[in-house]
């Protein structure tokens, strides 16, 4: 019994070096990638902000033009090297942060801090949406006085701005030292989509956002109406520009024929826009065969783009999928979909107008010939 026990010792340390060794070794990857970026990069310039679940904060600053790298992490308390069990359990003085690490060529801080207000609710001082705790309050750490500066004059402009009736509660720190989290809490949102994507819809982060900040696109990268692309026309001009059926989909919220609509069998490389606005929705290359006999993707091009609403009709809950700008009901938004995202964009033909892949350029789309690189 007792060589058996000094064996099991032996194997289960063994394991718990290699165990060890291996997650050493992707942090030394991931950090040696980081300094190659910083070499490649080196007028990139770094923010921290704590906006609640770092998921969140880390996916909403990764979509910004000019953001290099968002990384979840802790900061602000005193214990090295901390645990997310233990910054999550409350009292070790970590909040769950995001460093972002941006080009101040492309983006500016002042920038950064407009995109953190409207990603946040700073008069909440237990916590964001259904996370409660010291652990999830929403802090600043500033790198330097200048940040301070611009961060305390944002403060004031949000103050006067009228949004809120609560008083700003956001912590303003100097940013000590900050601790990478653990590496499965990195870009959780491309890693495990229907799970974020059921975490945020459930949080009320999104409702609560669209309410206080209503219309207000965000830098996004791939998000070009900020320079007034796409637009909803007048009913009177969607009418005469709609067929029938196209105006019943979008407008109406109606649902073409399976199997008998244009799209559900198209084969060939391109993008699909609002019919309405134009505004650009899904690729081919995200287009897959779902046998429900309407056109389905895993994904859209841009997130940003598409709106998620709850839908309550006939008796089901389902999510609604519409455009952004366009405001077109697009179809719905299921969670049987295949690798990699597991996602089902059940789209109507009615609500699309495909761009073949050679016509891109030509009619106004050149930008998104990179999707199909290679292929």
């Amino acid at each position: 019994m007792k060589t058996i026990s000094i064996f099991m010792t032996l194997l289960i340390l063994g394991i718990f070096i290699v165990y060890t060794d291996k997650n050493h070794n992707e942090l030394v990857a991931e950090q040696n990638a980081m300094m190659e970026t910083f070499k490649q990069n080196p007028d990139l310039k770094v923010a921290t902000f704590a906006g609640g679940c770092f998921w969140c904060t880390e996916s909403d600053f990764e979509k910004v033009d000019g953001v290099v790298e968002a990384v979840s992490g802790y900061t602000g308390g005193q214990s090295m090297n901390p645990t997310y069990g233990e910054v999550s359990g409350g009292g070790s003085g970590h909040i769950e942060a995001v460093q972002v690490y941006y080009d101040p060529q492309k983006v500016t801080y002042n920038q950064l801090l407009d995109i953190f207000w409207r990603h946040v609710n700073p008069t909440d001082g237990g916590g964001q949406f259904v996370d409660r705790g010291d652990q999830y309050q929403t802090a600043i750490f500033f790198h330097d006085n200048q940040q301070r500066q611009l961060a305390e004059a944002s403060k004031m402009k949000m103050e006067q701005s009228g949004k809120y009736k609560s008083p700003i509660v956001t912590v303003f720190k100097d940013l000590t030292k900050f601790y990478d989290a653990e590496k499965y809490h990195q870009d959780y949102y491309k890693k495990n989509p229907v799970r974020y994507k059921y975490y945020r819809w459930n949080s009320g982060r999104d409702q609560y956002l669209d309410k206080t900040w209503p219309k207000m696109p965000m830098n996004s990268k791939n998000d070009k109406n900020r320079q007034g692309m796409w637009s909803k026309p007048d009913q009177e001009v969607i009418k005469q520009k709609l067929t029938p059926m196209q105006y019943k989909v979008t407008q109406m919220e109606g649902t073409e024929p399976a199997f008998n609509n244009q799209f559900w069998d198209n084969k060939k490389a391109g993008i699909y826009v609002d019919i309405v606005s134009g505004e650009p929705l899904f690729s081919s290359t995200d287009k897959y065969k779902s046998g429900t006999g309407w056109p389905s993707f895993t994904r859209p091009i841009d997130s940003e783009l598409i709106v998620e609403k709850k839908d309550t009709k006939f008796f089901m809950v389902r999510t609604e999928v519409r455009s952004k700008y366009g405001d077109s009901h697009l179809g719905h938004l299921f969670d049987d979909g295949p690798a990699p995202t597991g996602l089902r964009y059940c789209i109507n033909s009615a609500s699309l107008r495909f761009i073949p892949k050679n016509e891109l350029k030509n009619k106004g789309y050149g930008d998104f010939l990179k999707l199909f690189a290679g292929k």
